[in-house]
């Protein structure tokens, strides 16, 4: 288990140094197709994090589970169509293909149109991610500005700064609103 573990952490650290951390697509998770999409106008200004609220994955495989899970509920009983989210981000140090770079999400209600929605698998209201996690995100930051999804001048902020809401969950929030570009008032 140890060596599994150093395997996940050397991967995300050469994923942050090399550019994009990686990402599992849709197909690799067993994705359904969405009943439509809406194109995002890109680059957007914005990145909101989320969390899921849902249970801890620490594998591919778990992870996998966790966002069938949440596109099932999403696209089932919200009637949305399909998964919310951009991007989710396992303590697999690996981030889980919603809906991409090049469509809009369903994660902020006045939002979407001009972010990409980020969510951490996990409740993370009384605990932190993982640093894989932590760096997988901040990687993926970097990886839409160097491909042209994301402004230079972007703003991070919690989905507590656009909706009433408690997401992404106290002891997250308080992670990111120490990272760079974080405005609480966005």
């Amino acid at each position: 288990m140890l060596l599994l573990t150093q395997v996940v952490l050397l991967s995300a650290l050469c994923a942050t140094t090399l550019g994009c951390p990686t990402i599992v697509s849709r197909r690799q998770w067993g994705a359904r197709p969405p009943r439509s999409r809406v194109p995002l106008r890109t680059p957007v200004p914005y990145v909101i994090i989320h969390h899921t609220t849902g249970n801890r994955c620490t594998s591919q495989a778990s992870c996998s589970r966790e966002v069938k899970g949440i596109q099932n509920y999403h696209m089932n009983t919200q009637r949305w169509s399909d998964i919310g989210y951009n991007f989710l981000i396992g303590e697999d140090g690996r981030v889980y293909e919603g809906r991409g770079w090049k469509t809009m999400g369903a994660h902020a209600k006045k939002w979407n149109h001009k972010s990409l929605g980020f969510s951490f698998l996990g409740n993370f209201s009384n605990r932190i991610p993982s640093a894989a996690a932590l760096n997988a995100a901040k990687s993926l930051i970097q990886c839409a500005i160097s491909r042209g999804f994301l402004k230079r001048s972007y703003t991070v902020t919690g989905h507590r700064n656009v909706n009433p809401t408690s997401c992404p969950g106290n002891a997250l929030y308080r992670v990111i609103s120490k990272w760079p570009r974080f405005k609480a008032k966005p």
